[in-house]
């Protein structure tokens, strides 16, 4: 089609909207409109349609933007969610809270906060990103977030055993640790004072354990009072795997503060669960002297040798030495034997001194006391104390005794050498610092769920396992986005290299590379998860009307950059586009 203007006598010309088309071999045309009525501005931006172009010469003389949100790093998240299955987890919420719920998990990866930090982020008026509007959550209210805690509190069960079903089913190892956090106020049921990880001993707190599959991921969570000791958490998690999950068998990774002799003949045998833990300090001596000193050429080829103990019928006990372990306990300790005696020896100037000396055996002994309790070494040191004197000298047996554990751990597990060997049964140990990592991303790094600001028990539970569910969406991403981040892609082809699982654990030289270069092998430059997620949310999401139509809203989002369009790939998530 093309326009054409045609001569009409002393009239102007005709301008005509018309067709041609081939008949029989001959070019033919035929006349479609009479548009002579049109404006010259119009006829000349159809021409420019016609031939292909745009009918304005730029955006900005037709569009009028009204708002610009941050977008990326929303569509990022909200892709992820999707597709680990998040408006499942939500699926028997009534409609408008399924919405809700999804909001929130993506709102705790992309901006956490407080729930009414939350809300106002997420309202039209008051939005600071996309996400409200993606959504269509309108002018949502307080009280609809606080609704969604309450139904998400409810569904915990279903959703973890969901997660439990994909993850745990046909696994052995399960992953379990538990933390700390504190609460503002002292209303909740679940505030107590207790062993507070972060330090914070002046407030009430709530602990919480996490389960993870052998590779880290997280599949449920469980909220304590703040006062509950590690041990005592372990038989409401083992009736959890077992009554609500169905899982029969199954071998538990924790620490030695948590999978203790006591819960292994209590809750793990009774339940026949196999276990894999770490023996304390005083069984590992008493191992040493049942076997004997633990020479260090005992370890030259891989570290680690396996025996078996009387003490520990039906357990495989595995003595590993870490030398560099062994070396930094051996500085560790002359520094505090140094740092001791050198104030055990101001104490007995005081008491040596002419003028206003030191004196009392009650007196000497409260300050000698305070000394050696200061750097925990009393066990080393033997204290003689007068009304008028004080002397001390080292237990060098003790310290000889000491040192000769130096760098040695030992693991116990009930699972037999078909099931795991010595190598691997070190490795799901040292597995546990995945769990670790789940903590530092859920209270401080990412996710913030610190401090909690309910104070009902039931949303108190509900808004950890909302922080679990964003985790479990941020682990995800973390395993796709591994080539943009300085993550180790290659951590288990480096880990498989190494001579036992005692090593200290490398990364592979692809990493070291990324370090040194700070650039992928594409050349982009590489992010942690945070700076990535704020370099997506450059990616914007603009309101726009027309002068001819401005009750009619248009959507244009930025053109993505190369990074941009790398992460949306690496995630599988489909680019933004314009509505």
């Amino acid at each position: 089609m093309y326009i054409e203007a045609v001569p009409n006598r002393n009239s102007p010309p005709a301008v005509l909207l018309r067709e041609a088309y081939r008949e029989d071999g001959k070019v033919k045309k035929r006349t479609l409109a009479n548009i002579s009525c049109l404006s010259a501005e119009v006829i000349e931006g159809l021409k420019v349609l016609l031939k292909g172009g745009v009918a304005v010469p730029s955006a900005e003389e037709v569009f009028t933007v009204e708002r610009s949100l941050p977008h990326g790093h929303v569509a990022a998240v909200l892709g992820s969610a999707r597709a680990c299955g998040a408006e499942d987890w939500f699926g028997g919420a009534p409609p408008p809270l399924r919405k809700t719920l999804l909001a929130m998990v993506v709102a705790r990866i992309v901006s956490p906060g407080s729930k009414l930090a939350t809300h106002r982020m997420l309202r039209d008026d008051t939005a600071a990103h996309s996400l409200g509007r993606v959504l269509g959550l309108g002018s949502i209210e307080p009280d609809d977030l606080y609704h969604a805690l309450d139904w998400l509190h409810d569904a915990q069960p279903a959703i973890e055993r969901r997660l439990a079903r994909k993850h745990l089913a046909g696994g052995t190892l399960v992953l379990y640790d538990l933390t700390s956090t504190w609460l503002t106020g002292r209303c909740c049921s679940l505030a107590a004072r207790g062993h507070s990880r972060d330090g914070k001993r002046d407030d009430p707190q709530i602990v919480f354990g996490l389960i993870c599959s052998a590779s880290g991921c997280p599949v449920a969570v469980e909220v304590f009072a703040g006062n509950t000791a590690d041990p005592s958490t372990v038989a409401a998690q083992v009736a959890k795997l077992k009554e609500r999950f169905g899982i029969a068998h199954i071998a538990w990774v924790g620490d030695r503060g948590m999978i203790t002799s006591a819960r292994i003949e209590t809750v793990l045998k009774p339940n026949g669960m196999d276990w894999i833990s770490s023996l304390r300090a005083p069984q590992i001596a008493q191992l040493a002297q049942e076997h004997g000193p633990f020479q260090p050429s005992l370890f030259d080829e891989r570290n680690l040798l396996e025996l078996d103990s009387e003490h520990f019928p039906g357990e495989r006990l595995v003595v590993c030495r870490n030398p560099l372990l062994a070396e930094e306990r051996a500085r560790k300790r002359v520094e505090l034997l140094a740092a001791t005696e050198a104030e055990l020896a101001t104490i007995a100037s005081a008491v040596a001194r002419q003028r206003n000396p030191l004196r009392g055996t009650q007196a000497i002994a409260l300050r000698a006391g305070r000394c050696v309790d200061h750097y925990h070494m009393a066990k080393h040191f033997e204290l003689t104390i007068t009304d008028s004197s004080f002397s001390w000298q080292r237990k060098q047996a003790g310290i000889n005794a000491e040192a000769a554990l130096d760098g040695l751990y030992v693991i116990r597990t009930s699972l037999d050498k078909k099931q795991l060997d010595a190598n691997a049964a070190v490795a799901a140990y040292k597995s546990l610092s995945q769990v670790e990592r789940a903590f530092r991303s859920i209270k401080t790094v990412d996710l913030q769920v610190r401090p909690v600001f309910h104070y009902s028990a039931s949303r108190v539970r509900a808004h950890v396992f909302l922080c679990m569910l964003a985790y479990y969406v941020e682990w995800h991403m973390r395993s796709c986005l591994k080539p943009m981040l300085f993550d180790d892609e290659f951590i288990n082809d480096a880990q498989a290299t190494k001579p036992s699982a005692v090593a200290k654990a490398q990364r592979s030289s692809h990493a070291k590379n990324k370090d040194a270069t700070r650039h992928a092998d594409d050349g982009l430059p590489l992010h942690s998860f945070q700076t990535l997620l704020q370099d997506l949310a450059t990616l914007t999401y603009n309101i726009t009307h027309t002068a001819l139509n401005p009750k009619a809203k248009i959507i244009l989002t930025t053109r993505p950059t190369p990074l941009q369009e790398k992460a949306f790939k690496l995630l599988g998530v489909s680019l933004p586009r314009t509505q």
